[in-house]
């Protein structure tokens, strides 16, 4: 697919400056769009927005179909009357990074208070959002159902893997959930609450983006976690034996960087039965994915072409083997089922001619990251003379430094590099600072799409990286500062939008859109 020329921002929900800790679909998104429209941005991208899992990742998630109940703003519940105003009154301010504890603690037990409340009395009190609610739930059903009752049993047994539940409930035995819905019926429809009010806001918030013909792009990763409803639900369409426990698992094999590889621990899909099913999961998924983003990007694409399988008992990723995937034939199976799809690829790291065939037979845009692009003289596919029309240019990416801290933290060979290719960077606080020369690099290339991280922006460093890949802790917290969303900074945005011809809707006239 062939997107219209046009820029935006990277910054995950999570990362607004809201009320109760977190990020969240409140005002503070409303503003950030309308920061978006003024500064004649028209791509949004975010991380994905399914419930967080270990590490507090959006990538180790509990459902690819949920949404995430930390991003439901409560304040706009109690616009709604879901909450009386003074219960939310004292919760964490609009600074400083994500605190999960106080997420989990004060903000959780607040949603399911409201939740609790439009369940008691949403019929008499609410009866247009009963009657959505209603709807939602039926529509939903493929997925609402089993996400519920995996949540609800996770909280029950409190094991932090469904692996660790008792074997009736471990193994779906009929009479076992039969009883879950009679002994946890309030419980099961608390969650099915939430998921509707995430929904709802989620909804609203894109119909506010798209009346400002600002698009939505977002993740959605290859692989599902293996402590997820998903696997719980279909263990059939996984690489389990008869335990239910993974035959082998997701990863990459050794390089430069890692003399052992990457065992990633994600169980494998059993390409062979979706295949016989017509890769209905597949489609169910992307048809949700689309229903929630407008432009969708594939995390790991190479593993569609082909992806390294790890025998589960290996510590390492030494002794894993490559293993063919479907390819084209999952891809000509979503756009039979759903018409032409929004994708982008990420075509990172180990990419063979085989990868880059796959992509360009399915018509994806590939990634290129100018970061990336100083290492070495293999490494100029990043840099935006190298760049072709079929691409999405980053300066950095959520798994990056940030460009000041990617400056702040590069060898003498790789700063030498970058001022051969864009001068000598402007001075910052004293120091040099490439930022905004990398930005316009890369928003004057001919790729389709040119997308800044917002902590780019604002010329913040290393403190501001929203992930360190392999370094379990301290990741994904992250926020903006209040008060950056400035008119001097939309300006600025808008004239080099103006001028790199990056003004339109990337979707117009391409049939795609919203799947509701």
């Amino acid at each position: 697919m062939n997107f219209q020329r046009s820029s935006g921002i990277l910054l995950h929900v999570s990362s607004l400056p809201s009320y109760g800790g977190i990020g969240d679909m409140g005002p503070a998104a409303y503003d950030f769009i309308q920061f978006l429209a003024d500064a004649k941005q028209h791509v949004w991208q975010v991380l994905p927005l399914c419930p967080t899992g270990y590490g507090n990742s959006p990538y180790a998630s509990s459902s690819a179909f949920a949404g995430n109940p930390y991003l439901i703003s409560l304040e706009f519940l109690s616009d709604w009357g879901w909450i009386k105003g003074e219960r939310i009154a004292g919760l964490a301010g609009r600074g400083g990074a994500v605190d999960f504890h106080e997420v989990e603690t004060r903000k959780l037990p607040l949603l399911y208070e409201a939740a609790g409340n439009f369940l008691d009395d949403g019929a008499g009190r609410w009866p247009e959002q009963w009657k959505q609610f209603e709807a939602f739930c039926k529509a939903e059903a493929n997925w609402l159902k089993d996400y519920t009752m995996y949540a609800v049993l996770r909280a029950k047994y409190n094991t932090g893997a469904w692996t660790a539940w008792p074997e009736q409930v471990r193994k779906r035995d009929d009479a076992a959930l039969d009883e879950l819905v009679r002994e946890h019926g309030r419980e099961l429809a608390l969650e099915r609450v939430l998921q509707f009010a995430f929904a709802l806001q989620w909804g609203h918030l894109r119909e506010a983006a798209a009346k400002q013909a600002i698009r939505i792009l977002g993740d959605v990763a290859i692989f599902v976690s293996m402590d997820s409803a998903d696997v719980w639900a279909h263990p059939e369409l996984f690489e389990l034996d008869a335990d239910l426990k993974p035959v082998r698992v997701a990863g990459v094999p050794p390089d430069y960087f890692s003399a052992t590889g990457q065992r990633w621990g994600n169980p494998l899909y059993r390409w062979d039965v979706l295949r016989e099913r017509g890769f209905d999961w597949w489609i169910q998924r992307m048809a949700r994915a689309h229903q929630v983003y407008d432009i969708v990007r594939l995390d790991h694409f190479r593993g569609f072409e082909a992806y390294w399988a790890i025998p589960a008992e290996e510590e390492t990723a030494i002794n894993g083997k490559w293993v063919k995937a479907p390819g084209m034939e999952l891809f000509q199976a979503l756009e039979r089922a759903l018409g032409p799809l929004a994708i982008v690829a990420e075509d990172l790291g180990l990419i063979t001619k085989e990868v880059d065939q796959l992509r360009m037979d399915a018509g994806f845009p590939g990634m290129r990251v100018m970061q990336f692009g100083f290492s070495d003289k293999g490494a100029h596919m990043h840099l935006p003379h190298q760049y072709t029309l079929d691409t999405v240019a980053y300066t950095g990416t959520h798994d990056n430094d940030t460009t000041r801290g990617w400056w702040d933290n590069a060898g003498s060979a790789e700063r030498k590099a970058a001022r051969a290719y864009i001068g000598e960077p402007p001075h910052r606080d004293g120091k040099a600072c490439p930022v905004w020369p990398m930005i316009r690099a890369v928003q004057g290339s001919v790729a389709q799409l040119a997308i800044v991280p917002v902590q780019d922006l604002f010329e913040m460093g290393s403190e501001a990286r929203m992930n360190t890949p392999a370094v379990p802790a301290g990741n994904w917290s992250w926020r903006a500062p209040e008060g950056r969303w400035t008119k001097e900074l939309a300006e600025k945005l808008a004239a080099l939008a103006e001028v790199t011809d990056r003004e339109k809707d990337p979707l117009e006239r391409q049939g795609v859109g919203n799947r509701e």
